[in-house]
């Protein structure tokens, strides 16, 4: 009997260890996954290139100066002209056309007028026609020279502290008997009536009486101008300080 009983007891026990839990992990349970490492040929991120603040206010870039025709100074202006001997001849602006009665009043006094407004010119340095007018044969002959000028000669103009450089380019002959040949001495560009100027010229005008004279003509209007006016153009080169 107390055999059969320690036998009962031995398969007990063996049945009991065939009953262990698994030990596969539990399917249920989460399983990690590591996290893959930087790709080491990625290209870092440029800080420059983040997107722009859409608070900040961004100012527009300055535009380029714009040229402008230097203002005529106040004050006396006067001519020289090196090539001919005229130094220092006093400049009279007034309203006016070349060779009217005002202007032709002023150069009486042996000065040099130059008109302005409308039917004249411009003055020292503005873009445009400065006219000068002037005796040639009386009244102290301050232009008596003026048709020796050659292409290349300097005209030196000062004014306001400031000395304006022009440089004779080209000579034009006019009648007073033709108003269409009147009207390009006073135009804006010499000789161009109707253009628009695009730079600084000048216009040193004076009577062709001698030559007028030596062909037999005497021709001349109420204020003693001959026919034909001599007129040396030119173009402002320079500026200095006086």
């Amino acid at each position: 009997m107390v055999r059969l009983v320690g036998a009962i007891m031995m398969l007990a026990v063996l049945a009991g260890c065939t009953d262990a839990a698994p030990t596969s992990p539990d399917p249920a349970s989460p399983v990690s996954t590591p996290r893959p490492s930087a790709d080491p040929t990625s290209t870092p991120t440029d800080p420059t290139s983040a997107p722009t603040d859409p608070t900040r206010t961004l100012r527009p870039s300055t535009p380029p100066p714009t040229l402008v025709p230097r203002p005529t100074a106040a004050g006396p202006v006067t001519m020289s002209i090196p090539a001919i001997g005229v130094r220092g001849l006093r400049v009279v602006a007034y309203t006016g056309t070349a060779d009217d009665r005002p202007g032709t009043k002023i150069q009486d006094r042996g000065v040099a007028a130059s008109p302005r407004g409308k039917a004249g010119g411009v003055g020292p340095g503005e873009i445009g026609n400065f006219i000068i007018t002037g005796h040639r044969v009386s009244h102290g002959r301050p232009l008596e020279r003026v048709p020796e000028l050659r292409n290349g000669d300097h005209i030196l103009i000062t004014a306001g502290g400031t000395v304006y450089d022009y440089v004779v380019s080209r000579t034009m002959t006019i009648s007073f008997r033709k108003p269409a040949e009147k009207a390009q001495q006073n135009a804006a560009v010499p000789g161009q009536p109707g253009v628009r100027p695009t730079r600084a010229m000048i216009s040193i005008s004076t009577c062709a009486t001698l030559e007028d004279h030596a062909a037999g003509n005497y021709w001349h209007d109420e204020l003693g101008n001959p026919e034909h006016r001599i007129n040396k153009i030119g173009t402002l080169v320079a500026t200095r300080p006086a």
